[in-house]
C-alpha cells in the first residue's frame, strides 16, 4: 500500500516542486540579466515537455493496479465451490410432470433461526395449472428457487415426475437432488416480469444459442405466440441481431419472445411470475393467448399479483409467513364464503395480500 501510494503521489510533488524552482530561478536569473525571456520560457517548455509521458506511464500504473485487484478478486471467487451438487441423473418422462413437496423446511444459512418455508407439503398432479398467492415476503419466489435448486431444502423431499408412462413408456417420479441441474432446468420453463435477451441474433435469443433447433421449428413457435408480423418486419428475420436488454423492443414483444424460448424447449413444468403485469390492455391479451397455448398439457405454477391471473389455475394456494394458509380446487374456494380464497375475490387482491 505504502508502494502504491508513492508511486501515486510522487510525481505530483517532483513538478509541483519543479515548476515552484523554475518560477524562482528564472525570475532571479532574467532579472540578473544572465537569462532571457525566450530562455525562461524554454524551461517551462521543457517541464511541460517531460511531463505528459510521465502522467501517461502514471495512468499505466493505476490500470495496472485496478487489474491486479481483478485478478485477485477473480482468483477468489473462482476458488469459491457450489454448495448444489449435482445428483447422478435421472430420466424424466416427457409431457407434464407432477410436482409434490412433502413437509418442506428452508432457511437461508445466515439466518437459522427463521424458517423462510416451513412444512410445505402439496402434490400437483401433471397436467395441473396451480395459482400461488400471498403477501410479500411469504414465500412465493422461494419455493419455485427450490423447485429450479438454487437452494435445497433444509428439511423434507422435492418430487418431480409422473407414474403415468407417456407414449415412450418412460415414467418415474424422482427426487429433484437425484437429478443434474442441466436435466432439471431442461424439463421446467420460467417467464417473469424481467426478460433477459443478449445481444445476439433473434434465433441464437430463442434457442439459448442451440444450433440444433431448425428454423421450421422457430418460425412456428413465433407464429403460436403471435410474433408472426413482428419477425416479417425484421430486416434479416431470425437473423436480425437484438441489443442486450432487450433494448428497441416493447416490453410485450419481450415477453413474447420469453414465451417463444420456452415452447422450444418444451418444459413439463412452467412457472409464470406474472409475465403481464406491466402492460398494457391490448397487449395484455397477446400475452394471455400465449400463456393459454404454454399451459396447454403442461403442469403450471402461476405467481399472481392480480386476481385476474389466476382464472386459468386449477386449484389455488395461499401462502402466508412460510407456510400454506389454503390449497384447494379454485372453484369449490370460490363458492365458499369461508375460504380466505373467496374473500379475496369480494375484496381484491390487491388490497388483502400486499
Amino acid at each position: 500500500m505504502r508502494i502504491q501510494v508513492l508511486v501515486t503521489d510522487l510525481p505530483h510533488g517532483v513538478f509541483a516542486l519543479a515548476y515552484v524552482v523554475a518560477h524562482i530561478l528564472g525570475n532571479t536569473l532574467f532579472r540578473e540579466g544572465s537569462m532571457t525571456i525566450g530562455q525562461v520560457y524554454l524551461i517551462f517548455y521543457y517541464l511541460e515537455v517531460m511531463k505528459e509521458p510521465l502522467w501517461v506511464i502514471l495512468r499505466q500504473v493505476e490500470d495496472l493496479q485496478r487489474a491486479a485487484a481483478s485478478i485477485n478478486r477473480i482468483s477468489e471467487l473462482r476458488q469459491v465451490q457450489p454448495t448444489i451438487r449435482d445428483g447422478q441423473g435421472v430420466d424424466f418422462p416427457l409431457g407434464s410432470l407432477g410436482v409434490t413437496f412433502e413437509d418442506v423446511i428452508f432457511q437461508y444459512e445466515d439466518d437459522l433461526e427463521t424458517n423462510v418455508l416451513q412444512n410445505i407439503t402439496f402434490h400437483l398432479t401433471p397436467g395441473t395449472v396451480l395459482g400461488l398467492l400471498g403477501r410479500t415476503g411469504s414465500g412465493k419466489s422461494t419455493l419455485t428457487k427450490l423447485l429450479f435448486r438454487f437452494h435445497d431444502p433444509s428439511s423434507g423431499v422435492i418430487r418431480l415426475g409422473s407414474d403415468l408412462p407417456p407414449d415412450d413408456g418412460r415414467a418415474g417420479i424422482f427426487d429433484i437432488r437425484q437429478a443434474t441441474q442441466s436435466q432439471l432446468r431442461q424439463r421446467i420453463g420460467m417467464v417473469t416480469q424481467e426478460v433477459q435477451l443478449f445481444q445476439a441474433t433473434v434465433r441464437q435469443n430463442l434457442t439459448l444459442f442451440d444450433d440444433q433447433v431448425s428454423d421450421v421449428r422457430i418460425t412456428e413457435v413465433v407464429r403460436q405466440v403471435g410474433l408472426q408480423d413482428w419477425l416479417d418486419k425484421q430486416p434479416q428475420g431470425l437473423g436480425t441481431l437484438l441489443e442486450a436488454g432487450g433494448k428497441g423492443l416493447s416490453a410485450g414483444e419481450a415477453q413474447l419472445l420469453a414465451f417463444a424460448r420456452v415452447f422450444l424447449s418444451n418444459p413439463g413444468l412452467v412457472i409464470l411470475d406474472e409475465a403481464s403485469s406491466r402492460l398494457d390492455p391490448v397487449t395484455e391479451q397477446r400475452i394471455e393467448k400465449a400463456v393459454g397455448k404454454l399451459l396447454e398439457n403442461r403442469t403450471g405454477i402461476i405467481i399472481a399479483h392480480r386476481l385476474d391471473t389466476v382464472q386459468k389455475a386449477d386449484e389455488i394456494m395461499i401462502l402466508e409467513d412460510g407456510h400454506i394458509a389454503e390449497h384447494g380446487q379454485r372453484e369449490k374456494l370460490a363458492g365458499d364464503p369461508e375460504s380466505l380464497f373467496y374473500r379475496l375475490l369480494q375484496t381484491g387482491l390487491e388490497e388483502v395480500m400486499v
